[in-house]
């Protein structure tokens, strides 16, 4: 349901399923309240805008697509209601309900899984609302007549190092070729085998982690980037970051108790992400990370030197080490 910073698994997720021969139409979002979202990840490494005639190529050739469902008409309601809610920064039970389900419904969609980060800075902040949403998801997918699962999931702090479509993208492809953030590659595994159970795979979790580690999910990802219009070919280090960095470290030794999705996502944001692809925050620490002295604790990346400059003054005041 979004909400968590970093947490870019549909990517990893998707050459995953599509390498065991599953076919997976994913359409997705752009940002409404974070930093970056799936779509605008995804552009990093190839167009997402296509037509629904484009789409169905590449997943009769592929098995898999990741591509914006705002060009497709699909939920047209839903796109109307995106407009007014991304400039609010609004992202309501009512409207997240209907706008998942009636995408995956519009795609033929037959096993979705959904997945609801829990925290303190979540979207949801509560356990027990987390069990009434999943139950409002069981109930609307029996009606609709689609197999879908919910899981509720760890959303105290964002998922990966990257925040920001290029940093993002670069977290993705890192993960893809078995390096990068463990709890991206970790995530994204989880989910993947819960749905290749689904749909009736035995040893998913295994045969998920053999498809990741053996190279066939970066393949089959490339396979994906050059058939929806990209570079097949692009290297982590190839993602274009933006120009502008700065960079924050600790003034003494200690240990990481809190990473703030909302702070993170907020100055991410001033310094231009998901606009400008470029821009965003690497995270150097994680929670109960121990460091030193003088460690590096992140980097704000800018395409514009005063959008760095906003973001600067922002974490400024709101970095402090106790």
């Amino acid at each position: 349901i979004g909400g968590i910073t970093g947490n870019r698994t549909t990517l990893i997720i998707v050459p995953i399923l599509a390498a065991a021969g599953l076919y997976v139409q994913k359409t997705s979002t752009r940002s409404i309240t974070s930093p970056a979202g799936t779509s605008d990840t995804m552009e990093v490494l190839a167009p997402v805008g296509l037509s629904m005639q484009q789409i169905k190529h590449i997943v009769e050739k592929t098995h898999g697509c990741m591509v914006w469902g705002g060009t497709l008409d699909l939920a047209s309601a839903d796109d109307k209601l995106i407009k007014i809610e991304k400039p609010l920064n609004l992202d309501p039970q009512g409207i997240l309900l209907a706008s998942i389900m009636a995408k995956k419904v519009s795609v033929g969609a037959t096993h979705v899984l959904i997945d609801i980060p829990l925290g303190p800075e979540a979207k949801i902040k509560d356990r027990l609302k987390a069990v009434d949403l999943k139950k409002k998801f069981i109930q609307l997918s029996k009606k609709l007549k689609i197999k879908v699962k919910v899981i509720i999931t760890d959303g105290i702090q964002p998922i990966g190092r990257g925040i920001g479509p290029a940093l993002e993208a670069r977290d993705v492809m890192m993960v893809l070729q078995n390096r990068g953030p463990k709890d991206l590659r970790n995530k994204s595994l989880m989910m993947a085998a819960e749905l290749m159970k689904m749909t009736g795979i035995k040893n998913a979790y295994q045969k998920a982690e053999e498809i990741l580690t053996s190279g066939k999910a970066e393949r089959k990802m490339r396979e994906i980037i050059k058939a929806q219009g990209g570079n097949a070919n692009i290297h982590p280090d190839e993602i274009t970051i933006g120009p502008y960095h700065h960079e924050i470290y600790t003034n003494k030794a200690g240990t990481i108790k809190n990473v703030s999705n909302n702070q993170i996502s907020r100055i991410a944001k001033i310094a231009g992400a998901p606009n400008d692809k470029g821009a965003g925050i690497y995270l150097n620490v994680k929670l109960n990370d121990k460091v030193q002295k003088g460690d590096l604790l992140l980097t704000i990346y800018a395409e514009n030197k005063d959008k760095l400059k906003n973001a600067i003054e922002i974490i400024e005041e709101l970095v402090k080490v106790r």
